[in-house]
């Protein structure tokens, strides 16, 4: 039976454009998301975002089932969880 500790997802690891690698807690991640997602024209979101009526529900959708945010032409946005020692 697999460790429930393999499924938490606390910490994410984000990688954009032009920036450092940065560690962020899921509740930053989500701000973050949420944050370009309203940089986004609601037309040019995935449909299966376009089904959802509030940024947080996006955000926590994009959380829960991908790993990155079509963020523009020659530019992204992807994170990964990651586990951090302490």
């Amino acid at each position: 039976m697999p460790d429930p500790l393999m499924y938490q997802l606390d910490n994410f690891v984000v990688l954009e454009t032009n920036q450092p690698e940065q560690f962020l807690t899921s509740a930053e991640l989500l701000e973050k998301l949420k944050g370009e997602l309203q940089k986004i024209d609601f037309s040019d979101l995935p449909l299966e975002l376009q089904q959802f009526d509030s940024l947080q529900v996006q955000a926590q959708h994009l959380i829960d089932t991908s790993c990155e945010l079509d963020v523009g032409a020659g530019k992204y946005l992807q994170w990964y969880a990651v586990r951090l020692e302490k």
